[in-house]
């Protein structure tokens, strides 16, 4: 149930943020949004782990998802500013 809150929450925000956004600004919007969700889902299971050590491979699994995410999103960005859109 919590997925599908996200999500909802998610397609919600990215509307609002579709309004005056270039298509390269919505993609990178929707790259970080997924690699957040990601994560999230990550640490949840972090939350859950029976071990500590499971918890901690958990969380630097979530900490490199968003990390990738912020690091792909900004290449698209950066690619299209310099393809000048």
């Amino acid at each position: 149930m919590r997925l599908i809150y996200q999500a909802a929450v998610a397609a919600g925000l990215l509307a609002l943020a579709a309004c005056n956004n270039t298509p390269a600004e919505n993609a990178a919007e929707n790259i970080e949004d997924n690699a957040e969700a990601v994560a999230d889902n990550l640490e949840e299971a972090a939350d859950n782990a029976t071990n500590e050590a499971t918890e901690d491979a958990l969380e630097n699994t979530a900490d490199a998802v968003r990390a990738a995410g912020e690091n792909k999103a900004e290449a698209v960005e950066d690619a299209a500013e310099a393809n000048g859109q």
